[in-house]
């Protein structure tokens, strides 16, 4: 049986496997990350050129999260030593920022979570190098209507399978794959916490969504087959057919009659072209 415990803002740093449900303070906390986080991807949109490196991307990452009044929530978690991932081209998800040199026609996944007055705004979003295939365009934006399918049905009363079953079928309709080793997850005080949100699901399974939820919604979709694979270094996943992967994820909160989405981008730069 699933549990479920309201919290105040203090108690929900404590991990206990239930299902924690937020009031008024939750929301106002993790409104203001989901601003700043969103804020950040906004400004990197000038910034994702041919000829810049990932590394250099991660130190303007870095500074306007230190400048917002936040801190990098992957700045050594886990032993992660970046204040970003970013996902090239046929990697899946946790791409390490380096010397690699973004080219004209890639595409990168730029995932970023600002700690602020200790709530994580956690968000990804898709860019496009110069000028982008239309293959790779096309993989861009079914996955954020994949996205955006399944943030339709963060309602009170649904299920999280519902979610996943809805991203799943859109995503199989146009032939992708749809990553399973990955999956959302609740959100708040702790970067990772439950229920896990997977995006390729049975209609009508998994814990019921109920007013108070914090969660990501966050699916990757290949532009060939489904598995996935881990490099050496521990934190790269990448397509096992070296075929294309996108992703876009938002942080959301389940109201009364549905849900906020608090990293909604200000200016309207949820997804390219911008």
């Amino acid at each position: 049986m699933v549990e479920y415990q309201h919290v105040t803002a203090d108690m929900s740093v404590y991990r206990d496997g239930s299902i924690k449900l937020h009031g008024p303070e939750g929301f106002a906390g993790m409104r203001a990350a989901g601003r700043l986080a969103a804020a950040i991807l906004d400004a990197l949109v000038e910034k994702v050129v041919p000829g810049v490196t990932t590394g250099e991307l991660d130190v303007f990452v870095r500074e306007m999260m230190l400048d917002g009044g936040s801190v990098p929530a992957t700045l050594g978690y886990r032993g992660f030593t970046h204040s970003c991932c970013t996902s090239i081209n046929h990697v899946v998800c946790h791409g390490i920022p380096a010397n690699k040199v973004l080219k004209d026609g890639d595409i990168v996944n730029i995932d970023v979570t600002p700690l602020l007055d200790g709530w994580h705004g956690d968000t990804s979003r898709m860019y496009l190098v110069g000028d982008v295939p239309l293959k790779a365009r096309r993989l861009v934006d079914v996955t954020h209507e994949c996205l955006m399918i399944g943030i339709g049905l963060a309602r009170p009363g649904a299920r999280l399978g519902d979610i996943g079953a809805a991203i799943q079928a859109h995503a199989e309709a146009h032939r992708y794959g749809v990553v399973r080793e990955f999956c959302g997850h609740g959100v708040g005080r702790l970067f990772h916490d439950a229920p896990e949100v997977v995006h390729a699901a049975r209609a009508g399974t998994g814990p019921e969504l109920r007013p108070g939820m914090f969660l990501t919604i966050e699916p990757m979709i290949n532009l060939g087959k489904a598995p996935v694979k881990m490099l050496s270094d521990g934190w790269t996943a990448v397509t096992r057919d070296k075929s294309l992967s996108a992703q876009f994820e938002h942080s959301i909160g389940i109201t009364e009659d549905g849900c906020e989405i608090f990293t909604l981008s200000q200016t309207g730069r949820d997804k390219p072209p911008y």
